[in-house]
């Protein structure tokens, strides 16, 4: 996954460096960010369901080689020097689609591997992986676009997939697959109502859905921030991804050494505004050095945030409605953003991208405050039906 999540990254800011490259519109860019990911918000719920009633192994078998498939079409089509805005928007719009089913399954693999006992450092772990190859991909790219060019970058990233491929098909996944005649709409009705009689998981999906939609769109700006405001060019937009990356991990590895659970509300709660604060920071910034500070602070707080509501929702899920809730957890964190991505696109056109990114914090800021009284008021009113009760 490691090798894979790199050459993902190595094509992710060569991508947006050629969408800028070729229409100079922010607004652009915030269309193909939103093509990405618009099909996860439409289908993430079915795939959810899918992942609850298929072999997860297989499905990811199908997602991961249609990944690659992409990814060397569009290696190709730059080779030949044919690409077009329309070929990276279609193959935006088909990543987004395989996405919708690739990633609740992930997301709910997780437990069959390692059991619940594990749980906390897996996802960690999981973490360790992804944002290792946050900080070393957007590096490489800044090298390598200017060495072996755009398209060699997207057949590293097609190419990237293969270790994924054989870890596969060397793995041993504890089938948990929900056994029954129903319908998908009749489970994916029934995974609803779960969620809907346990309140707090619908605070933290809520949670998730701020960052979403307001917190992480920031990322599609980057190539303008770093042409337009800092002024570093190719190699300084590597150098403020992996900087956002670096953060990242150290986050995810801060989270490895929690192994008690007594205080991770409090943490996720402090998380949430130091990510606030930072975006706010960001928008503010025209120091390069100081850019990469806030940046790195904005990955560690964003990641440590994310992958406590996600230990969080997997303890608290039964096996028979994991890919389900996962699949809602991903609606919110992957499918929010193509409206995330089309405000920050259409907010930046008209007040440029460093006001949209303080406005994206202020936001932020107002919702975490007003989701962490209600998760107070939820938490209360448990504990006066259970003293009832008694």
């Amino acid at each position: 996954m490691f090798f894979s999540l790199t050459g993902t990254w190595i094509q992710a800011v060569a991508q947006s460096w050629l969408v800028f490259q070729l229409t100079g519109s922010a607004f652009l860019l915030g269309v193909v960010g939103f093509l990405s990911t618009i099909p996860v918000f439409l289908l993430s719920l079915f795939g959810g369901v899918l992942a609850d009633r298929v072999n997860k192994r297989k499905i990811l078998l199908v997602t991961q080689t249609a990944f690659m498939c992409l990814a060397f079409f569009l290696a190709v089509e730059i080779q030949r020097n044919t690409i077009t805005t329309g070929h990276i928007m279609a193959a935006a719009l088909l990543n987004g689609l395989v996405m919708a089913f690739d990633a609740p399954c992930r997301q709910a693999v997780v437990v069959e591997l390692v059991g619940k006992k594990n749980l906390v450092n897996a996802i960690a772990m999981n973490s360790v992986a992804f944002n290792s190859s946050r900080v070393i991909g957007p590096a490489l790219a800044g090298i390598l676009v200017s060495t072996i060019g755009m398209s060699g970058c997207f057949y590293i990233n097609g190419f990237s997939f293969l270790a994924v491929l054989c870890a596969l098909f060397l793995v041993k996944v504890h089938d948990t697959r929900k056994r029954g005649k129903s319908s998908a709409f009749a489970d994916l009705a029934d995974g609803m109502r779960f969620i809907r009689q346990h309140r707090i998981i619908m605070v933290l999906i809520a949670m998730v859905a701020a960052v979403s939609l307001f917190g992480v769109s920031y990322v599609i700006l980057m190539p303008i921030f770093a042409n337009e405001i800092l002024h570093v060019g190719m190699r300084g937009l590597g150098m403020l991804m992996s900087s956002a990356g670096i953060g990242a991990l150290a986050g995810a590895l801060l989270l490895a050494r929690l192994s008690e659970y007594a205080y991770k509300r409090k943490f996720l709660i402090a998380a949430c505004f130091i990510f606030s604060f930072s975006l706010i920071c960001f928008s503010l910034s025209t120091d390069f050095v100081f850019s990469l500070f806030i940046l790195g602070s904005m990955g560690a707080s964003s990641v440590f945030a994310l992958s406590l509501i996600n230990i969080f929702l997997q303890h608290k899920v039964p096996d028979e409605y994991r890919g389900r809730v996962m699949g809602v957890f991903m609606l919110t964190f992957a499918g929010m953003m193509p409206f995330g991505n089309l405000f920050c696109g259409a907010v930046s056109h008209f007040l440029g991208v460093s006001y949209t990114v303080f406005l994206s914090g202020i936001m932020c800021a107002c919702i975490f405050l007003s989701l962490s009284v209600f998760s107070r008021w939820f938490e209360a009113l448990d504990k006066f039906s259970r003293a009832q009760k008694n």
